[in-house]
C-alpha cells in the first residue's frame, strides 16, 4: 500500500532544467560510404550513434539525427527566453489570465479585453512555437482546462479515488496489469516497480472515475508520457481526465471505438481535401489509412513520433483542441507525398510512413507543415464533418454486433 504523500510526488531521475541532450555515441560502425577520385578511393565510415532524449527514451539514429536534437534542444532554450521574459514583464503566471478559448469559435470579441484578447494571440503563437518543459505543467494544466476541472472537487479526491479503489479487481484492471509491462519497456523510469506502480494508479483511478471508458489500450502511453512530464500523478491524472472529458471526441476509448471510427471516416475526407493526389493514389492501391492513422489517433502520436516532437504536438493539442491530430496526420502524409505516390504496395506505404514519423526529431519542421502547407481546419469544420459521420458508423458498428451475436447464438445451438 503506497503512501498518500509518497504517491503525490514522481521521483524518478528526471532533468528538471532546461532541454539538454545526452548525445553520446556509443557506436560508430554499421555502414561505409564509398568516394573515388582519380587515383584511389576510400570508404569513410558513417557512424551509427545511440543517445537519450531529453524525456530518457533512448534513441538510436546517425549524427545528422543528434545534429537535429541539438538544434531543436537550442531552439529550446531560446524559447525558454522568450517566455521568462513574457514572465518578467507581464508578470508571473501571466497566461493563467481569462482568454479565448481555441476551441470554440463565434465568441465576441468586442465583449473582451484588449489585454486579454492580446494575451490569447501571443500566447497561441507562442504555443505553437513550443512551450519550454519546465513551464510545460503549469501551462498545459492551466490552457487544458485541468486545473479549473480539478478546482471542482474536494482537495482530497484524487487520493480518496485510489484508497477506495486499491484491490479492486475488473476486466479495466486486468487490461492495465497486462499492458503495463509492454508500455516503453525500455525507459529507464517507466520499467521500473515505481513507474508501473504509478501508472497503474493513474489509469486504474481514472477507470474508475469514468466506467463506460474504463480503460483502452492506448491510454497506457498517453498516461506515461503525462507521468514524464507532470510534477506529480495527481496532476497526470487530471491531464487525462480533461483530455479524455473535453478535448477529444466522445466516445473515442469506448468499448465500441465509436469515436475513434468517426474520425478515421473524418480525416478520409480531410486527406480527399487536402491532399488528393495521396488520396487518390492510396485508394487506388486499395490501402486503407486507418492501419496507420487508428494507431496515431489513440496513441496521441505517442507510439510514433519522438518524444519532444510528441511534446509539442500535445501543447497545440491542449491549447487549440482535437483539430490539432487531424493537421499533424495531414502534414506527415503531406511531407512524403512524392515517395508515397511513388509506392505501389500497401506495406511500402505503411513502411513509408512509420518510417517518416519514427524520425521526425525537428517538431519545427512538422508543425510549419502542419499550420502553413496543410492550411486552417476549425473546429466547427471539423464537428460538421463528424456528425455527418456518426450515424454511418453506428449503423456499421450496430450492424456488425447483430452479426456477431448471430454466430453466437448459432454456435450454442
Amino acid at each position: 500500500m503506497f503512501s498518500p504523500q509518497a504517491q503525490r510526488e514522481i521521483s524518478y531521475g528526471f532533468p528538471s532544467l532546461i532541454a539538454q541532450w545526452k548525445n553520446t555515441i556509443i557506436t560508430t560502425t554499421s555502414t561505409t560510404k564509398a568516394t573515388h577520385n582519380t587515383r584511389n578511393s576510400w570508404k569513410t565510415p558513417c557512424l551509427n550513434v545511440k543517445f537519450q532524449d531529453l524525456y530518457d527514451f533512448a534513441v538510436e539514429g546517425n549524427i545528422d539525427d543528434v545534429n537535429v536534437l541539438n538544434e531543436v534542444g537550442e531552439r529550446v532554450r531560446q524559447q525558454a527566453k522568450e517566455w521568462w521574459a513574457l514572465e518578467a514583464s507581464k508578470g508571473a503566471n501571466w497566461y493563467l489570465q481569462p482568454q479565448i478559448s481555441s476551441n470554440g469559435e463565434g465568441i465576441s470579441v468586442a465583449s473582451l479585453k484588449l489585454s486579454v484578447l492580446t494575451n490569447t494571440i501571443s500566447l497561441r503563437k507562442l504555443i505553437r512555437k513550443g512551450i519550454p518543459p519546465t513551464l510545460r505543467p503549469k501551462v498545459w494544466l492551466s490552457v487544458s482546462g485541468a486545473a479549473k476541472k480539478r478546482s471542482t472537487v474536494p482537495e482530497s479526491y484524487y487520493e480518496d479515488l485510489i484508497l477506495a479503489t486499491h484491490g479492486k479487481v475488473t476486466p479495466s484492471t486486468r487490461q492495465i496489469d497486462h499492458d503495463l509491462p509492454r508500455t516503453f519497456p525500455t525507459h529507464p523510469w517507466l520499467d521500473t516497480p515505481e513507474g508501473q506502480a504509478t501508472l497503474r494508479r493513474v489509469l486504474v483511478g481514472y477507470s474508475f472515475r469514468d466506467s463506460e471508458v474504463g480503460y483502452c489500450q492506448g491510454l497506457n502511453y498517453v498516461a506515461a508520457l503525462l507521468l514524464l512530464v507532470m510534477k506529480t500523478e495527481e496532476d497526470a491524472f487530471w491531464m487525462l481526465a480533461v483530455l479524455l472529458e473535453n478535448v477529444l471526441v466522445n466516445d473515442c476509448y469506448t468499448d465500441n471505438l465509436s469515436g475513434c471510427h468517426v474520425e478515421q471516416r473524418v480525416f478520409k475526407d480531410l486527406l480527399v481535401k487536402k491532399c488528393p493526389r495521396i488520396a487518390a493514389h492510396l485508394e487506388a492501391m486499395g490501402f486503407d489509412v486507418s492501419l496507420v492513422v487508428t494507431e496515431w489517433f489513440l496513441c496521441l502520436f505517442s507510439k510514433c513520433l519522438p518524444s519532444e516532437t510528441t511534446m509539442r504536438v500535445w501543447d497545440v493539442l491542449f491549447n487549440e483542441g482535437a483539430k490539432v491530430l487531424f493537421q499533424v496526420a495531414l502534414a506527415i502524409f503531406k511531407m512524403k507525398e512524392e515517395e508515397l505516390l511513388t509506392a505501389h504496395q500497401i506495406g511500402d506505404a505503411i513502411n513509408i510512413l512509420q518510417t517518416a514519423s519514427h524520425h521526425l526529431y525537428d517538431p519545427d519542421e512538422l508543425l510549419t507543415v502542419c499550420f502553413d502547407k496543410i492550411g486552417s481546419l476549425t473546429t466547427n469544420a471539423i464537428t460538421k464533418q463528424r456528425k455527418k459521420q456518426e450515424p454511418t458508423v453506428l449503423a456499421e458498428l450496430d450492424q456488425r454486433l447483430r452479426r456477431l451475436n448471430s454466430v453466437k447464438l448459432n454456435d450454442e445451438q
